[in-house]
């Protein structure tokens, strides 16, 4: 399966537990808006209850109060009923709907009030303008409380209608309890799988991304250090591709480096050859200068014996063009590792190359463990360049080291004729040199050497100078 469906796959599992967890809880939350009506709606019809019943009683004390006493002051809450008790039966008749338990009850409340209020009115009535007929109703009605009676069962009917209200509102309120309940654990599932789900996929992935992935950079990483391997990759994905291409190109770079080192094994071959057979009548050369010289002498012109004084050194710098390429050459040549004590190999080298009356200085520098002949070559020869270019009167030479988190920064300063900005690059270059060219000592594969040396090793080097202000060489080296 390839990386980008596996990816698929996992977003897609994720995404459908997210859908199945919000349908879930929109399903759950409908239940809970209906519950939270419900019981919005029950407290305004219990508080209606309460009101009606509350208005229906006052009536009834108003009432009382007037037979009493004849206050017609009474009756002021008592008219207010009549008008005030109609309006909230009506109102609660709106809430409750029809065809249900609590609709007959209220309309029996209803007419019992209605029946209370025409017995009442009687009374008052009577009360007010034929007190003989009050007497008569007061015999039959009052003594037999029929008022009283009428209230109690209307009493008894806003208990009945209270408590089945309550019954429902606490049904409902179960329902909605339930419901969060259901909400929060059916919340808390979906999350911890759609939490486990992502987790695992992305582990999933990630492991086996990272660990093909991890692979690819050994790989890279042996490819730098000459190892060339192969990636083993069975899976068909799109980082596939990637380890054919890596395989493609070690497998590349290890025939291109086998036949790279057979050519160079042949070109030293062939340098060496070269050298002996250049060297050999370079020297019949000098041989036959000196022969004419010793055999001719007298009848030799001051003219001619300057001419031929001209060859030997002619020949001397021709053998040293041909020392430098063979030690140019023989910088492929690897050599093992070893313990090296940079001081005492400086000063060695210093012994033999610088002479009595330069001032030499030498710096507290470091051992190091590397191929000793690498570098021996590099302090040689920039040691030697710098004696060439400072003049022989207060010459003076110092090597010194830092180091900066494993890494030694080595220097080699004059105080010599200096070089001058624009050839600071020209000077590594081979052949390249600042003396005159029929001057012995000037090969210019000196600092050409020195450079090939840092190239191999991945160090660097920088030459600070300035014309007529002597040089300073900084370079770097670390331990293998």
């Amino acid at each position: 399966m390839k990386l980008s469906t596996q990816i698929f796959v996992a977003f897609t599992l994720v995404i459908l537990l997210s859908v199945a967890d919000s349908y879930t809880n929109y399903l759950l939350s409908k239940k809970v808006q209906l519950n939270s009506q419900f019981l919005a709606r029950s407290e305004e019809i219990i508080r209606n209850s309460n009101k009606t019943h509350k208005s229906i009683i006052e009536m009834q004390s108003a009432f009382r109060g007037f037979l009493l006493t004849e206050d017609y002051t009474f009756l002021d809450s008592y008219f207010i009923g009549l008008k005030k008790v109609p309006l909230l039966i009506k109102e609660q008749e709106i809430r409750i709907g029809t065809k249900n338990e609590q609709r007959a009850i209220l309309d029996s409340i209803s007419t019992l009030h209605s029946d209370w209020v025409r017995y009442s009115k009687e009374l008052i009535k009577s009360r007010k303008e034929y007190p003989s007929s009050y007497m008569n109703l007061f015999n039959t009605s009052l003594k037999r409380h029929v008022g009283k009676n009428i209230n109690d069962a209307i009493t008894g009917k806003f208990t009945r209608f209270d408590k089945i209200e309550y019954k429902r509102r606490k049904h409902h309120t179960e329902m909605l309890l339930t419901s969060l309940k259901y909400a929060h654990t059916f919340s808390f599932i979906f999350l911890t799988l759609t939490v486990i789900v992502g987790f695992l996929s992305t582990v999933f992935i990630m492991y086996i991304t990272n660990k093909r992935i991890t692979a690819m950079v050994r790989l890279a990483e042996n490819i730098s250090k000459g190892n060339f391997t192969m990636v083993k990759d069975t899976r068909n994905d799109e980082l596939t591709a990637l380890s054919k291409s890596l395989n493609r190109m070690s497998g590349k770079l290890d025939k291109n480096i086998h036949e790279l080192k057979n050519r160079n094994a042949e070109l030293n071959k062939f340098a060496y050859a070269v050298s002996h057979d250049l060297k050999a009548p370079i020297r019949g050369i000098h041989n036959v200068v000196s022969w004419i010289e010793e055999d001719h002498e007298k009848e030799l012109s001051p003219e001619i014996k300057r001419y031929l004084s001209i060859i030997p050194q002619k020949t001397r710098r021709m053998e040293a063009l041909i020392n430098g390429l063979l030690d140019y050459a023989r910088l492929n040549l690897k050599a093992p590792s070893e313990n090296i004590d940079t001081n005492a190999l400086v000063r060695e080298i210093a012994a033999s190359v610088v002479p009595r009356n330069f001032k030499l200085e030498i710096g507290n520098l470091p051992s190091l463990f590397t191929e000793r002949i690498k570098l021996e070559q590099v302090f040689a020869n920039l040691i030697s360049n710098a004696v060439k270019y400072t003049p022989q009167e207060d010459g003076v030479i110092q090597i010194s080291c830092e180091t900066f988190g494993g890494v030694h920064e080595f220097s080699v300063k004059d105080n010599g004729i200096g070089i001058a900005v624009e050839y600071h690059e020209k000077i590594f270059e081979i052949f390249q040199t600042l003396r005159e060219q029929n001057e012995q000592e000037s090969t210019g594969v000196g600092l050409a050497i020195v450079k090939k040396i840092i190239d191999d090793q991945q160090e660097s080097i920088i030459v600070k100078s300035k014309l007529g202000e002597g040089a300073e060489f900084i370079f770097t080296w670390r331990n293998n």
